[in-house]
């Protein structure tokens, strides 16, 4: 390919909305180009990156015995209504385009495949000796991101690869599942990416368990706490620790105290001379459940800890058995909407009594209780006293009500490991790039996909789920590997393996050396991209290093010599070599196994 005829355009400055460098770079790369919030094209020299993560996906997965099928993009309400996700995709979470056709039918745009593939599977596997089964596509998605940002990193629309394994028992779903984990490894490491499975919650999927693989950047949304020795890492949503001991409040009797302007935990243990550990802070919620009641919570955390939302809302849906669509802190404004009395925000105690909500108008009258173990676990601490400007010191658990105990904190980086104390958690930031899930007969019971098994029973199919997101992982690659300079492809998914630069295109030998070695390397079968625009050399040279092919010859000066330059981008390393120096000395280096 001629850069001439690539209508390549690129950028010197850094777009205004691009604010991680691989969204910059692939921006100014010429790769990609927005077209609207959260919505990119994908530009010629990104497709072909995009094409060689999908062949090596592709290559991954049918090596597994997988099937490549391609399942519909907008899809009926009615399954998604019969799994108990519709509500939440489109009134929750609200993340699924959704809209009614000409005949009223509600349909929408699908930001997954489960209930689709779930029903085909219900239809086409009947029997046991049909089993197992892995379907996978490659397609775009849509999700409706209330902050679309960081370029595909949060796209509202995306490419992902997702595959659907179906069962007959547990032992089967697990071989594919850990298959599957070996497999995502291979492809990671393939891509040339510097990724770690993790323990991970599994969210509005759902499912009996869950690992996510991350990519290690700086610019990850994520946080990941690991172990030293790598036997444990985990997503912060879902990671656990031990945390540290509380220095216990001296000896004395239970006290009140007068806190005025104290409504921070930093300004009552700066004012009174306590740790945050020895305090108990108390946070007023509000859950909105699928089945659209308002349950108010009443959590209680150690001082210095910090809540996990994730945490809370899964053990919100355990304990009601319904699907906490969304939690927040309650407001003034919503008392006084609920015509209940004014609460004391910043003095509240774990003790607050249920008649705070009598009378409540579309609430819930009656506070749900939750406390994490190390809140439960302090003898005496000290806590608001539900009026304004004063608190209790040398409370005890004895006199509040009965509390749900369940870990609803953060862990932490320092903290020692639940797995082995021995260990100190680290912590990195992650791009999630794959996400894979047993999900058990979530899907299968709730749309009735069953087969018959060996003893004649009609049994409900065992699922796993198992994502990529394809676009993404491209701009992970460009997050982890770029410098100063520009991007610096892996050469397994670069878009062309080598560039070959001609300096000044009017100097007739360096034009025919260039066509030469041009020649040379794509009758070797060698990705090349040849430089022949009428441009300065030193555009062409930033331009080489802004779209990061991973090889570069430039055919210069001493082209009369017959000699070139030949640069490897990953480590800016150049040498002057013979043009047949080169040629071998390239054709080595990209070569496969090299």
């Amino acid at each position: 390919m001629r850069v001439s005829r690539l209508s390549l355009v690129t950028l010197r400055n850094v777009p205004a909305d691009a604010e991680i460098p691989s969204h910059q770079l692939l921006v100014r790369g010429g790769y990609i180009r927005r077209v609207g919030p959260g919505i990119y094209a994908y530009l010629p020299l990104m497709w072909r990156v995009l094409r060689k993560i999908s062949t090596i996906v592709r290559d991954e997965l049918d090596r597994l015995g997988a099937l490549e099928t391609l399942l519909p993009q907008l899809q009926p309400a009615e399954p998604w209504e019969r799994s108990g996700r519709w509500q939440g995709y489109t009134a929750g979470e609200g993340i699924m385009f959704h809209l009614e056709d000409r005949q009223g039918r509600r349909v929408g745009l699908g930001p997954t495949h489960e209930e689709v593939v779930t029903e085909l599977a219900g239809e086409l596997l009947r029997s046991y000796k049909q089993l197992p089964v892995t379907l996978y596509q490659i397609q775009t998605k849509f999700r409706d991101e209330i902050r679309p940002r960081f370029g595909l990193m949060r796209s509202r629309e995306f490419i992902m690869k997702d595959a659907y394994s179906f069962h007959c028992d547990e032992a089967d779903l697990e071989r594919t599942y850990v298959q599957m984990a070996a497999a995502y490894a291979r492809i990671f490491q393939r891509c040339g990416l510097d990724a770690v499975g993790v323990d991970a919650d599994s969210g509005a999927i759902g499912g009996a368990a869950s690992q996510e693989f991350m990519v290690v950047a700086n610019a990850g949304e994520d946080l990941i706490l690991s172990t030293p020795d790598g036997s444990y890492a985990a997503n912060q949503e879902k990671a656990v620790s031990i945390p540290d001991s509380a220095d216990a409040l001296p000896e004395g009797e239970e006290r009140m105290l007068e806190t005025p302007g104290q409504i921070t935990i930093e300004d009552l243990c700066s004012a009174n001379g306590l740790s945050a550990g020895q305090t108990i802070k108390v946070l007023v919620l509000l859950a909105r459940l699928e089945d659209g009641r308002e349950q108010p919570l009443l959590v209680s955390l150690r001082g210095d800890h910090e809540l996990n939302e994730v945490k809370l809302t899964n053990a919100v849906t355990r304990q009601l058995g319904l699907s906490a669509l969304d939690i927040a802190p309650i407001t003034g404004d919503q008392i006084r909407q609920q015509g209940l009395a004014a609460l004391a925000f910043g003095s509240l105690g774990p003790d607050l009594e249920d008649a705070a909500l009598k009378g409540a108008r579309s609430w819930e009258q009656h506070f749900m209780r939750l406390a994490d173990p190390s809140a439960l676990d302090l003898k005496r601490f000290v806590c608001g006293a539900n009026s304004a400007d004063q608190h209790r010191w040398g409370a005890t658990w004895d006199s509040v009500p009965d509390q749900i105990r369940t870990d609803i904190r953060n862990a932490r980086a320092g903290e020692r490991s639940l797995h082995d104390p021995e260990q100190m958690l680290q912590e990195r930031r992650g791009i999630e790039v794959g996400h894979i899930f047993q999900l058990g007969d979530k899907y299968s019971d709730a749309l009735d996909a069953r087969f018959t098994d060996k003893e004649g029973k009609q049994t409900a199919l065992l699922m796993g789920c198992y994502g990529i997101g394809v676009s993404r992982l491209a701009q992970a690659a460009v997050e982890q590997h770029h410098d100063d300079a520009g991007i610096c492809w892996p050469l397994s998914i670069a878009p062309f393996q080598v560039i070959v630069v001609v300096a000044n295109i009017q100097d007739s030998t360096q034009l025919a050396l260039g066509e030469s070695l041009y020649g040379s390397l794509q009758a070797e079968g060698v990705e090349t991209l040849l430089d022949d625009r009428s441009e300065r050399a030193g555009v062409k040279f930033k331009d080489a290093d802004l779209i990061g092919i991973p090889w570069r010859i430039v055919v210069g000066r001493e082209a009369e010599a017959g000699r070139v330059e030949v640069v490897e981008r990953s480590s800016s390393s150049s040498n002057s070599l013979s043009h047949q120096d080169a040629l071998s000395c390239v054709l080595k280096a990209v070569s496969p196994g090299s």
